[in-house]
């Protein structure tokens, strides 16, 4: 059986993680790569296999919504972990510490005294006409004046080799549990590489986020947190599930939980007890019938009336969402140098906002080389990538953009970098983003870990798992 080698590996003119533009492999990898080129094809798809099957046997399934199958799968983890040297980490961690804090800030200024809007750094009806924009929350004030407890940015690496930030997830930012599993898998498949390259540890997650939302409960002895869930039959209950145990939780659905007085109970065999926290992942809008949608199933009747009275903490706050809209995110440099006076570290995507009647302009004529984005999509859902689509598709979004401008945003094709990534029968560069996560409570924490998510399919941008993508542990190196 032949030995694995690089000699035929194509970088395909894009950035590549572990090969540099001479042919030779960078530093940080130079450990991995000779370790793999001592494997025999066998051995590598063996691993794989094995890979494979753990996940299964761990249950690490997601539905997929608009699969009429109703099939679980499988987020497929290659093998081949992506490899950040500690210099490119310590930039990112900067970078986010940066945002998460002018981020915040904006947040907590929208919903008060909105001096940004009058100051005309960001137009005001951008903001106030942002579908994640809830008046229910003008003059709240969360424990610590934190809003995003939790979170998840996406970042890409371009063909410079620089990092940007691609969008803000602020609400409900999922996948972490993808990428602690995804490390106890890869700490079995290589042992040894792993234990050589010192590794930063990401398994204590679970501890610093038990430690973030007790951190919200001031002065309280045994604080009582409840994940909120909306069910069995959300495409990330795995994770919901994987978090309450690992954190000591209990996993709750609205119907489980009962508001008395402005205080949140939740049912158990010994009767009623008292709820501190709640680490939703409902969306804002079913949190509470009373208060949001009049239809949600899925919240608890009282339950936000309880929150603006201080006797529960949600986690993340509702409201956040305002972040995380595509339009507002183009305003993030001014925001960071608004609230800090800093100069942005990690810079964003280039993006044009329809709103803009210039912008607008722009990305209709230019429509063919640009991706479009829904303000208010996600998932990789309600999106347009210029290049890969016919004509056709092109004159249906110019349609749709020129009905509601406010609506979408559009940026440049960027050149992913790429990662070595298994194939069937051979190893090729495939596309990658990257979604560190970030606790935010008394303190900030990064986790020296992230998710990466990888477009499965060859010259594909799409890394959503929805979408065919699968992922890599990401091995942060120490000093």
């Amino acid at each position: 059986m032949p030995k694995i080698n690089f000699n035929a590996y194509d970088r395909g003119g894009f950035f590549d993680e572990m090969m540099g533009e001479d042919g030779n492999v960078r530093p940080h990898y130079a450990h991995f790569q000779e370790r793999l080129q001592k494997m025999d094809w066998k051995k590598l798809h063996s691993l794989q296999f094995a890979t494979d099957r753990a996940q299964l046997s761990m249950g690490m399934t997601f539905n997929v919504y608009n699969d009429n199958q109703g099939v679980e799968r499988i987020l497929h983890l290659d093998i081949i972990p992506r490899i950040i040297s500690s210099e490119d980490w310590e930039r990112l961690e900067r970078g986010l510490r940066q945002r998460i804090v002018a981020l915040n800030l904006f947040i907590d200024d929208i919903y008060h005294e909105q001096k940004i809007l009058k100051d005309k750094i960001i137009p005001a009806e951008l903001v106030l006409s942002s579908a994640t924009f809830l008046k229910q929350c003008i003059g709240l004030n969360p424990p610590r004046k934190v809003w995003c407890h939790i979170t998840g940015s996406d970042l890409i690496r371009g063909g410079d080799g620089a990092f940007y930030v691609l969008e803000d997830n602020l609400r409900c930012p999922s996948g972490v549990s993808y990428m602690l599993e995804n490390r106890e898998i890869l700490k079995r498949t290589f042992p040894e590489i792993f234990e050589k390259l010192r590794v930063r540890p990401v398994a204590d997650y679970s501890h610093h986020l038990r430690d973030t939302l007790e951190s919200l409960v001031p002065d309280a002895g045994d604080v009582t947190i409840v994940v909120l869930t909306p069910g069995a039959y959300n495409s990330a209950y795995f994770e919901h599930a994987y978090l309450a145990q690992q954190m000591g939780a209990e996993l709750v659905e609205g119907r489980d939980l009962v508001v008395k007085n402005d205080i949140v109970y939740m049912a158990t065999t010994r009767g009623m007890q008292r709820v501190d926290v709640i680490y939703r992942r409902v969306d804002d809008d079913y949190l509470d019938p009373l208060a949001f949608r009049k239809d949600s199933m899925l919240g608890t009747p009282g339950l936000f009336q309880a929150y603006q009275k201080g006797n529960v903490v949600l986690v993340n706050a509702p409201g956040t969402g305002v972040a995380d809209d595509k339009a507002v995110y183009a305003y993030v440099p001014k925001i960071i140098k608004y609230y800090l006076g800093e100069e942005v570290i990690l810079p964003n995507v280039q993006t044009y906002i329809c709103a803009d009647p210039q912008d607008l302009q722009y990305v209709v004529e230019n429509i063919a080389d640009l991706v479009v984005k829904q303000t208010d999509a996600s998932g990789g859902y309600g999106m347009l990538i210029g290049p890969k689509s016919t004509k056709a598709e092109q004159q249906e979004f110019v349609q749709k953009i020129k009905a509601n401008p406010r609506n979408y945003i559009a940026q440049p094709t960027i050149s992913l970098s790429r990662v070595p990534t298994l194939t069937d029968d051979t190893i090729e560069g495939r596309h990658v983003d990257l979604r560190p996560y970030i606790l935010y409570g008394k303190d900030i924490k990064i986790i020296p870990g992230a998710l990466t998510r990888v477009a499965m399919k060859k010259g594909s941008l799409v890394v959503n798992s929805s979408q065919g993508g699968g992922s890599k542990d990401t091995w942060v190196l120490a000093k």
